[in-house]
């Protein structure tokens, strides 16, 4: 090799070990530190670059990554900096609610998080195992906290874990929150120069937040029909007892669950990937409603925020709904169970069929952008939102505050930082019991639904083809193009600024906004929306949480005669878009 070859990487070389050697000298946790020294030991720069060469960054999705050692890993030094940074905004005396799920060392991060809270003054309250997510958004305003942490990576691989903030509302952080938090990450020094272990308190909860969270989803409204059998899987995740316990409460039979996956494992043995939108992922599930005669299909991600559901066909196998099928289905059920004013809401992303029911129902419709932090701050008198992620929160008519059960006084607001309100208490009239997807409590929801239908002598699919006939066939598709190099996916938002496509699918493309300059009235985000000809749409924008550009497709058919030629018209209108949209991003 040429001296002017070696020089600079011996350089770049020697400063990713001097990075490697200065965080090795702060991290708590044997396995990280093996793992270090030994890329230090063996001169592995690549590994050390990936590692040291950039860092995760902490937004309104908090922090994901993969496990392992350095600034680009999910390990106990960049948790404990993250709960430095969140101790740091919020100030000494607040109160911070810390869950956690099973995967690999939620349960340590989890503990690292409450000894530096408590170590910088605040009080920390720990969940009492690993449990859902929407247990803990669910107990933030329940115990009138100022804001919450959940450990969890919620459906990525095995190997990566997460970290995500919630405010005294319940609900994730949002701008400029984030901002101030990773900003004070960023100023943060070594972790093993932080007091640890007071002088703040630390409380174990009980299994009481558990009932308290059950006892409110089971008020939410279920109707009175309860002759249903369900299959049900919670994919190696934490939601299978809680959700059984609800289930039990609200009356339902036990759900049939799939027993290789119905205890918490950490990798995921039995699916290639933990996420029940994954081909295979609810394979077991079928067969298991195959065998017994289910009525309904049900499975929750591995942190239980997310439901999918599946109807069982007369040939075995299974009918999966869309995230944005069984979103209609729980906004026209849950509209027509409340009363007063109301609103629902759902993403720039999701179908345009929301809208359409909230008009023929008289209540107000709110249009956000992706995110559940988003949905819930649509506006007030929320009882439904969804994203077409199969993530849902179901509402019921006002609900009293959690700090004044009976709703005769209002609860005081948390303090001010900086001027903030750090717990936005959500105020008379909430109706949401959880301000953040709940996979629990819409699971209960759907099985009262289906209950109700097959009193009736029908399915979920009837129920769908009702929906059909009165708003028009609202037919949905993805088109998902993982990459290596991120450049890839901003090369192509760049194509497609410079050069937006004047025809997908033989439609005419008559409208493109441009959602990075806040075009449509929403914040402005990285993304693009075309309006095409005969009613269908396209939204391209690139992932927030994955190396991932997605492209989320609507087309919308009248139904005029039978309701299967109008899906069969739909999906070649779709695969008509879909072949041109990929063919337009070079990807």
């Amino acid at each position: 090799m040429s001296a002017e070859a070696s020089g600079p990487a011996a350089v770049v070389g020697d400063e990713l070990v001097r990075r490697a050697r200065q965080w090795l000298a702060q991290d708590p946790d044997p396995e990280t530190r093996a793992e270090l020294s030994g890329l230090i030991e063996q001169g592995d720069l690549a590994a050390l670059a990936d590692r040291f060469g950039r860092k995760l960054e902490f937004g309104t999705a908090g922090l994901r990554g993969e496990l392992g050692a350095g600034p680009n890993r999910m390990n106990r030094v960049t948790v404990m900096r993250a709960a430095a940074g969140l101790a740091k905004v919020l100030g000494s005396g607040r109160h911070v609610v810390i869950g956690y799920d099973a995967r690999h060392k939620s349960d340590v991060f989890a503990r690292d998080t409450a000894a530096v809270l408590t170590g910088a003054g605040l009080h920390a309250s720990v969940l009492p195992c690993p449990l859902p997510t929407p247990v803990l958004a669910f107990a933030v305003p329940h115990l009138g906290a100022d804001a919450g942490v959940m450990v969890t990576a919620s459906h990525n691989p095995p190997r990566d874990n997460g970290y995500k903030v919630y405010w005294g509302d319940g609900s994730q952080i949002v701008p400029p929150i984030d901002r101030e938090i990773s900003a004070a990450i960023d100023a943060g020094g070594p972790v093993d120069e932080l007091p640890l272990h007071g002088p703040g308190t630390l409380t174990e909860l009980g299994d009481d937040i558990v009932d308290d969270y059950i006892d409110a989803i089971t008020r939410l409204p279920l109707g009175d029909a309860r002759e249903l059998r369900v299959a049900y899987t919670p994919l190696h995740g934490v939601g299978g007892a809680t959700l059984t316990d609800a289930f039990l409460r609200a009356g339902f039979e036990s759900p049939m669950a799939v027993e290789e996956q119905r205890n918490p494992d950490p990798d995921f043995p039995t699916v290639a990937f933990p996420n029940p939108e994954e081909p295979g992922a609810m394979d077991l599930a079928a067969a298991l409603a195959a065998r017994t005669g289910a009525d309904l299909v049900l499975a929750n991600d591995p942190d239980a925020d997310r439901c999918a559901v599946g109807v069982p066909l007369g040939d075995g196998s299974v009918r999966m709904l869309t995230g944005d099928e069984v979103g209609g289905l729980l906004a026209e059920h849950v509209i027509t169970h409340t009363s007063g004013e109301r609103m629902v809401a759902t993403t720039i992303v999701s179908s345009t069929l929301l809208g359409k029911i909230a008009r023929a129902h008289d209540v107000r419709y709110g249009e956000t952008l992706t995110g559940f932090k988003w949905i819930i701050k649509a506006g007030p008198g929320m009882v439904f939102g969804y994203e077409e992620a199969i993530g849902y929160s179901v509402g019921t008519d006002p609900l009293p505050h959690a700090a004044d059960p009976d709703g005769t006084a209002p609860r005081p607001p948390a303090g001010d930082v900086d001027g903030a309100d750090h717990r936005s208490a959500a105020g008379d009239g909430d109706r949401l019991p959880v301000r953040d997807k709940d996979g629990i409590g819409a699971a209960l929801t759907v099985a009262a639904i289906a209950a109700a239908a097959k009193r009736a002598g029908r399915t979920l699919l009837d129920l769908l083809d009702d929906q059909a006939r009165r708003y028009g066939l609202h037919a949905t598709s993805q088109l998902s193009v993982r990459v290596d190099d991120l450049s890839l996916i901003s090369g192509a938002m760049a194509r497609l600024r410079a050069t937006p496509p004047a025809t997908l699918g033989g439609r005419t493309v008559e409208r493109a906004d441009d959602l990075s300059r806040g075009d449509g009235g929403l914040p402005p985000t990285d993304g693009l929306r075309y309006t095409l000809s005969g009613d269908a749409r396209v939204v391209v924008r690139p992932s927030g949480t994955e190396p991932k550009l997605k492209c989320y497709l609507e087309v919308v058919v009248p139904v005029t005669g039978d309701v299967g030629d109008a899906r069969s018209q739909a999906a070649a209108d779709l695969d008509a878009v879909k072949a041109d949209l990929k063919a337009t991003l070079g990807l």
